[in-house]
């Protein structure tokens, strides 16, 4: 249930429009060279400058002459190779030592895979802008981005403690809500159905809670009000599907637990016509008549124009009843309370 979120948070750089072509470094400074030159002679499979003295010079001279001709080509060779890869990868080669760059190099190399949609290598450079810069404004900017990227690549865990971490450090910054919301995005998003484990749906509405409630203002706060009811409606159906489990095996008291609870915690949900209806179908079959009549009556003036209605009043009216709330009984709490106004 991924969401489309902006691939930058506030007060970020706009990707450059051409990021193969960074002019961050100038390929023929002595500095760049040098590193080319370094990577080479660390490199494993390169001629280190002790290789090319054979101790059989004096009678393998040829074979020297040769192996010097190949480290001299090779060298070459790795020169090129190097220069197109700086200049292809915007400035950073691959798996580079980044100590060399700045804050905002590294950063703009992280947003240049964010618009390639590799975000799990977008993740690794902006958490290398929080580790080199630990105290600069990129380093902020590159912590929640951090976040948005490990929850794009779905890693959830890894997006969840860089959200609250930026969220700890930074809890009056203008994007501390959409940290928020990007933590709760981290819960949400991995409720898929209801036949799992709903502890993540307790948690995702706890933090979506959190957004509505201390950032009412923000922009994030409308489509968390709108996840909100679908998590507690998610909940609610998980009740509803043990409910029908339990009804299907004739387990009616266990069953008439499952829609109580929907009726009392979810009733603001688009699952309690059909939790009603069910009470009557349970209570009818316990026995239970007054509490039966009682459900009848709260599905009769709440959702009299449904379906989960006229079966419920043909029950009613098939087993010689009326749907008028009769007895003393938890049903007619609620209806004496929500409907009549009488708490006393």
């Amino acid at each position: 249930m991924l969401v489309s979120k902006p691939t930058t948070c506030r007060n970020t750089p706009e990707p450059l429009a051409h990021p193969h072509f960074l002019p961050i470094f100038d390929i023929r400074s002595k500095d760049v060279l040098q590193r080319i030159f370094l990577c080479y002679d660390n490199s494993k499979t390169g001629f280190r400058p002790e290789q090319s003295r054979h101790k059989g010079r004096h009678k393998h001279k040829r074979v020297g002459q040769l192996m010097i001709r190949a480290k001299v080509a090779t060298r070459n060779f790795a020169l090129l190779a190097g220069l197109s890869l700086l200049a292809a990868c915007g400035g950073i080669a691959a798996n580079p030592d980044l100590e060399g760059y700045s804050a905002e190099e590294i950063y703009k190399r992280a947003e240049y895979e964010v618009t390639s949609s590799d975000f799990d290598e977008a993740a690794k450079y902006f958490a290398e802008v929080e580790r080199l810069y630990p105290y600069s404004d990129w380093a902020k900017r590159a912590l929640v981005m951090q976040a948005f990227a490990y929850h794009r690549d779905r890693d959830y865990e890894s997006a969840r403690s860089a959200a609250q971490r930026f969220i700890d450090l930074y809890p009056a910054d203008e994007d501390a809500a959409y940290a928020q919301y990007l933590l709760a995005l981290t819960y949400y998003d991995q409720i898929d159905d209801v036949g799992r484990d709903q502890g993540l749906a307790f948690q995702a509405l706890q933090a979506l809670r959190v957004v509505i409630e201390k950032y009412p203002d923000s922009e994030y706060a409308a489509t968390s009000v709108l996840k909100f009811d679908l998590a507690f409606n998610h909940l609610a159906a998980k009740e509803m599907e043990v409910g029908r489990y339990y009804l299907k095996r004739n387990n009616f008291s266990a069953a008439a637990n499952r829609f109580r609870v929907v009726v009392e915690d979810y009733q603001t949900t688009s699952l309690t016509a059909e939790a009603l209806y069910r009470l009557v179908e349970s209570y009818l079959a316990l026995g239970l008549v007054d509490e039966a009549r009682s459900a009848g009556a709260i599905l009769g003036f709440n959702f009299k124009s449904t379906v989960w209605y006229e079966d419920g009043y043909a029950l009613l009216t098939g087993a010689g009843l009326d749907d008028k709330v009769a007895g003393d009984n938890w049903l007619a709490a609620v209806y004496r309370q929500m409907i009549r106004g009488e708490w006393l």
